[in-house]
C-alpha cells in the first residue's frame, strides 16, 4: 500500500475562508446600512468620522485605499473594504499590524468587538486581534484583546493621525461656502 504526502499551506488557505465569512456577515447586515463606496478619500474620512464617533483613536484604522465603508446602526455592525490586504507599523510602539482586504466589527461606545481581518505581528507570529477598546478614557490606554482572552494596553496617543491627515480630515467637515461671481450678488 503506498501513501501519498500532500503539504498544505494553511496560510493560504486560511485568508480565503475568513475573506468569505466576512463576506457573508457584510450580506447579512447590508439591508439598512449607511454605505459609502468608491471614492477612497470619502472613504477614509467615513472611517475616521466613524472612529471619532465611537471616541477611538483617529488613526487605529490606518487604512488608505478603501474601496467601501458600511455602518449598519441597528445591528452596530461595521466594514471596511480596501484593495488589497495592507500592513502599517505604528512608530511609537514599534508594533507592525496586518487589515485584511475586509475588516469587520461589532462596535460600541469607545469599543470595537469582534473584530475580523485584523492582526499584530507578536515576536515571529501573527497574533488576531479580536477586540478593541477604550476601557477609561482617563488612563490614557486603549487595550487589544486576542480570541484567547489575552490582551496587552497601549497609550492611545500611538494611535493618533498624523497632523497632516488631521487637517484633510477637518478641511472636509467644514461647510464649503457658495461663490458669487462679483456684480451678480448685488
Amino acid at each position: 500500500m503506498s501513501t501519498t504526502s500532500v503539504d498544505i499551506d494553511v496560510d493560504a488557505i486560511a485568508p480565503a475562508a475568513e475573506s468569505k465569512q466576512n463576506s457573508n456577515k457584510i450580506e447579512a447586515h447590508r439591508a439598512g446600512a449607511e454605505i459609502f463606496a468608491g471614492d477612497s478619500i470619502l472613504c477614509k474620512n467615513k472611517c475616521i468620522e466613524l472612529l471619532e464617533g465611537l471616541e477611538l483613536p483617529l488613526g487605529l484604522l490606518p487604512l488608505e485605499n478603501l474601496s467601501e465603508v458600511g455602518y449598519n446602526r441597528s445591528t452596530d455592525f461595521v466594514w471596511l473594504k480596501q484593495k488589497k490586504k495592507t500592513e502599517h507599523t505604528f512608530q511609537k510602539i514599534g508594533r507592525l499590524v496586518s487589515y485584511g482586504e475586509e475588516v469587520t466589527s461589532f462596535v460600541e461606545n469607545r469599543r470595537m468587538k469582534k473584530i475580523t481581518g485584523v492582526k499584530s505581528k507578536e515576536l515571529l507570529i501573527w497574533i488576531t486581534l479580536s477586540d478593541m477598546y477604550v476601557e477609561d478614557p482617563m488612563s490614557g490606554n486603549i487595550t487589544f484583546k486576542t480570541p484567547l482572552g489575552l490582551s496587552r494596553n497601549y497609550p492611545v496617543s500611538a494611535f493618533q493621525l498624523a497632523s497632516a491627515d488631521v487637517d484633510a480630515y477637518n478641511a472636509q467637515k467644514q461647510p464649503v461656502e457658495a461663490v458669487v461671481p462679483s456684480g451678480e450678488g448685488n
